[in-house]
């Protein structure tokens, strides 16, 4: 099975033998995760889309991936040829596909997902679209394992405790505060399934899942003893002795649903129906009352404590100095030597990798030189990718894991003249990242409320763009995290902005076939002032790297713009200046001159 069309045909035929009409594959694992271990990569490998979100269906006659904007370009070549057909969706969150099975199945006919790997919540949306006009549901096949006997294992590699140098609080006393919530809640367990969830409240990492410092696992929380179902050999004898110090049990992966099963009924399961599949609620033991709310230690670890903020600080520096370096050989290099997207991944990585503290990138590089730049989620490939020379613009989004924290950033830099429209372009982007990191809000304030903030600025020129402003950031954990969120999203509870969230703001303006712009820092709230209005945050910003003022239009800033950026450039170059030297040095100074 070599080819995308015999994969399909493959399935095709395990889907008669099954007696079902139509296969749903999400891009989705047990876990929920945004990143993909190789084993749940299906959607990928049935359909040759390697895009990080995406929906198949495949019946018949038809087979389809739903994808959102972001992908568009990137689908249509990936897709060509292998007779699976893009399906363009408005966000992310559309539900346009379940619409299209209610339409396409008739009643009485079947539709298998994995139960295994499909959200609860997307469950309960399926069964609402599909039940009502007679389509079955099979959720309790795994046809993938019918169809592809090379499929990856379960990962192995090991897991390790974050050094107590970075972890300030201990692991019993996070489960202590969990413990606290669920008793507040009526809940004497709580299931977890969500890997940074896991490996943040016990104080351990991994590296399962590419560039989250995370591992495989099932957690259940009781009263007085915690149990870690992880694969054989993952934890050696030295580890587990010490999480049993704190009441830590360890368990086979494949024994989570039968515990889940063999559950008592003596006392309510905290689940958070967001963070688990329907394979494992299925698998609760009936009669156990279940208690549904987010989970406890999602809210806890998006608000990072002091000590927490103030290694991030400090990774932010080596972060921000080994990009010093980085953009001081490309300045250096850049049409005067061959340089292409993917050496930009090379020397970036490569850079960060000379900091203390590094471990890994925290996703992969994009960088898109002018009209591949105006893809937001670009990846240069040995097969596509660009020669950076001439005139224009290179976005470049990168980050790093640090055993201090997780960096996140966006810069786009002038290669040979910019032009005038690409400076208004940059200077407008520029001004939306600005806003929103000069604003001041409510404590409690939902994130979503504050995306227009940084859209106005582009408002105000009738440009905008299609992609979030702001994802929370983990501390040595994903590079995407919650609950909050600044942009379209609706308003829920959960999102409120609390002391201690790291958020990005990036904003961006992408010309199709020809530039694209993004700026982003990470930013931390912090409390601003008590007064009688109420009691206010702003944002202290993170990311220090300077932004380059050859991309800037002056003539659109405002004084207090200036300002801003100033006072940036100027703390950009004093907490870096120690950190640097020589060529690296000489660009920095060059750099955060004052505008």
């Amino acid at each position: 099975m070599d080819t995308i069309p015999q994969r399909i045909a493959s399935l095709r035929a395990a889907m008669k033998n099954a007696g079902v009409d139509a296969c749903l594959i999400p891009s989705s694992d047990p876990h929920l995760s945004e990143y993909l271990p190789k084993r749940w990569q299906a959607r990928r490998w049935l359909s040759g889309f390697t895009g990080s979100m995406g929906t198949l269906i495949v019946t018949a006659d038809f087979a389809g991936v739903w994808a959102d904007g972001r992908y568009w370009v990137q689908a249509e070549q990936e897709l060509a040829g292998t007779g699976v057909s893009l399906m363009k969706i408005d966000t992310a969150a559309s539900s346009q596909h379940l619409q299209w099975l209610a339409d396409s199945l008739q009643a009485g006919q079947t539709l298998a997902v994995d139960g295994d790997v499909l959200g609860l919540a997307a469950a309960k949306a399926l069964q609402a679209a599909l039940e009502p006009r007679g389509i079955r549901i099979h959720a309790s096949i795994d046809l993938i394992d019918a169809i592809d006997p090379n499929r990856a294992p379960l990962p192995d590699a090991a897991i390790y405790q974050h050094a107590s140098e970075f972890a300030p609080e201990t692991r019993a006393a996070k489960l202590a505060r969990v413990r606290e919530e669920m008793a507040k809640a009526g809940a004497a367990r709580h299931f977890i399934s969500t890997l940074d969830d896991i490996a943040w409240l016990f104080n351990l990492r991994g590296s399962d899942v590419s560039y989250n410092p995370v591992f495989i696992a099932h957690a259940l929380i009781e009263r007085d003893s915690a149990t870690l179902f992880v694969g054989a050999g993952k934890i050696d004898a030295d580890l587990a002795a010490e999480l049993a110090r704190d009441g830590v049990n360890i368990a086979a992966y494949a024994e989570t649903k039968p515990t889940l099963r063999a559950l008592p009924a003596d006392g309510a399961l905290l689940i958070d129906p967001r963070r688990i599949t329907l394979g494992l609620r299925q698998a609760v033991a009936e009669g156990v009352k279940l208690i549904e709310a987010i989970n406890p230690s999602t809210l806890m670890k998006s608000r990072k404590s002091a000590a927490e903020a103030a290694h991030v600080r400090q990774a932010m520096e080596q972060d921000g100095a080994a990009l010093a370096e980085f953009f001081a050989w490309f300045e250096a290099n850049v049409n005067q030597t061959r340089i292409t997207e993917l050496t930009i991944d090379e020397e970036i990585t490569a850079a960060r990798a000379r900091r203390p503290g590094f471990v890994s990138p925290s996703f992969g590089t994009i960088a898109g030189f002018n009209a591949n730049g105006a893809l937001p989620h670009y990846h240069a490939t040995q097969e596509a990718h660009s020669e950076i020379k001439g005139d224009g613009l290179l976005l470049i989004d990168s980050g790093g894991q640090y055993l201090g924290g997780t960096t996140d950033i966006t810069r786009v830099v002038a290669v040979g003249a910019p032009s005038a429209e690409q400076k208004r372009d940059f200077t407008l982007v520029l001004k939306g990242t600005m806003a929103l990191s000069m604003a001041r809000f409510p404590r409690g304030t939902l994130s979503p409320m504050l995306d227009a903030l940084a859209r106005a600025p582009l408002w105000q020129h009738d440009i905008d763009f299609g992609h979030g402003t702001g994802h929370g950031v983990g501390y040595f954990l994903n590079v995407h995290e919650g609950p909050q969120s600044i942009s379209r999203a609706i308003p829920e509870p959960h999102m409120a902005m609390q002391e201690g969230m790291i958020t990005s703001i990036e904003p961006g303006v992408y010309r199709a076939g020809q530039w694209g712009v993004r700026i982003e820092n990470l930013v931390l709230n912090v409390a601003s002032e008590k007064n009688q209005f109420g009691d206010f945050l702003k944002f202290e910003t993170l990311t220090l790297c300077p932004i380059d003022r050859r991309c800037i239009d002056r003539a659109l800033l405002n004084q207090a713009e200036i300002d801003w950026l100033n006072h940036y450039h100027a703390e950009v170059r004093e907490r870096l200046l120690p950190l640097t030297q020589g060529a690296a040095q000489a660009w920095l100074l060059a750099n955060t001159e004052t505008l």
